[in-house]
């Protein structure tokens, strides 16, 4: 995993980069691996706060790397008549195949991630960022549902990860197009969270601050938004925001929430 991705944790914080800077953080077969790998393991990983995914060198991730493309042009791979088990075998509990994994694990990981985007994040690279729950982009940042220039559709997550931040038109638009757009753009249209002189920074200070509130409430309030954004019933996510209520209430960390409000002083959260 270190040749393409490495993780370091400090404070509760996961520091999480790409690091094939010379192919500006290309997704190759490794980088899949890799990303995957990291993902899964921060899932579990003992006394998470909060994570940030950015890249190193001059790019968060420039999307496929050019050898798959090369592949496809001279038929090595190829889509062919794949049975529906074939496309189905090897998926994840919620339905994706690894490609889509690398994107949606984000996602799954219990507490806060945040994308800190620099240079470009074009087709793959772009839905990577997606799959973060914050995006933090520098206003020079370039990004696209670049898929179709290659006469593809995003398939790693995009369109489930689109759904829930642009308007059913725009994510259109985006598809059919494959347009470069700002980051700039990006906040105007609802695909980042915040425009940044240096995204990495800030991403890694919000990391911070969200390591030192309640880790419980934390996690809570993402698996509701996450129930929120899926298909469940109303009555469910009601239901679901009870349940996760009344087991905080009282709870240790709650209760040292409000003592640090009302004395005025930073809480100590226990893990």
């Amino acid at each position: 995993m270190n040749d393409r991705v490495t993780v370091e944790i400090e404070g509760g914080v996961a520091d999480v980069r790409l690091v094939r800077s010379d192919k500006m953080n290309a997704l190759d077969n490794a980088m899949f691996e890799a990303l995957v790998a990291a993902g899964e393991r921060l899932k579990s990983e003992p006394g998470l706060r909060a994570v940030v995914l950015s890249g190193e060198g001059r790019a968060f991730c420039a999307g496929l790397d050019m050898g798959n493309f090369q592949q496809m042009a001279s038929g090595e791979r190829g889509g062919g008549d794949r049975t529906v088990g074939e496309l189905t075998r090897g998926r994840t509990a919620a339905g994706a195949n690894r490609a889509q994994q690398v994107c949606y694990v984000w996602r799954e990981i219990p507490v806060p991630v945040i994308a800190a985007v620099h240079g470009v994040a074009l087709g793959g690279g772009f839905q990577l960022a997606l799959g973060a729950d914050l995006r933090f982009v520098a206003p020079d940042a370039r990004m696209a549902v670049l898929e179709i220039k290659w006469g593809l559709v995003p398939d790693m997550a995009g369109m489930v990860l689109m759904r829930g931040l642009v308007r059913d038109d725009v994510a259109r638009e985006l598809t059919w197009t494959g347009r470069i757009f700002s980051g700039e753009e990006a906040l105007a249209i609802g695909l980042a969270s915040r425009v940044c002189a240096d995204p990495r920074a800030e991403a890694l200070a919000f990391a911070r601050e969200i390591a030192g509130k309640n880790p419980q409430a934390i996690r809570a309030g993402k698996r509701l938004l996450n129930l929120a954004q899926s298909d469940a019933p109303v009555a469910q996510i009601f239901l679901e925001e009870t349940r996760e209520q009344v087991t905080l209430i009282g709870s240790k960390n709650q209760v040292e929430a409000v003592t640090a409000n009302l004395q005025k002083r930073e809480p100590a959260f226990a893990d």
